[in-house]
């Protein structure tokens, strides 16, 4: 056997060893990581469906768009509230819109809007 022939296997035989190494040194998540990775999904989830739809909602009721919110309360488990501050006032707009998503209901449970209730359901 030639030498380079020795150091071919030496490199594929390296190789080998390595991807052995890589796959038996993977290891499952635990159970604590996959419920904080869930949790931060079920997060993330409630945050996206209440983008979509309260900014829709808001433009329904007032005709006026809303972009940024101005705070955003919530537990991160079953509910999230976002409040925007708006801007056109002296032109007829809201001067507060307050809107609440609960994950049980899947969709807006409160919006209100100048202190008027418009949509309120019960939990």
């Amino acid at each position: 056997m030639s030498e380079t022939m020795k150091i071919m296997l030496a490199v594929f035989g390296v190789f080998i060893a390595g991807i052995i190494l890589v796959g038996l040194s993977k290891e499952e998540p635990s159970v604590a990581q996959k419920e904080a990775a869930s949790s931060i999904r079920n997060y993330v989830n409630m945050q996206t469906m209440a983008n979509e739809k309260c900014p829709a909602e808001i433009k329904k009721v007032t005709n006026e768009q809303v972009y940024f919110p101005s705070e955003t309360k919530s537990d991160k488990e079953s509910y999230i509230t976002i409040i925007w501050l708006g801007e056109n006032v002296k032109t007829g707009g809201f001067k507060k819109a307050s809107c609440t998503l609960h994950a049980v209901l899947g969709g807006i449970s409160e919006l209100i809007i100048d202190d008027k209730i418009i949509i309120k359901k019960k939990i």
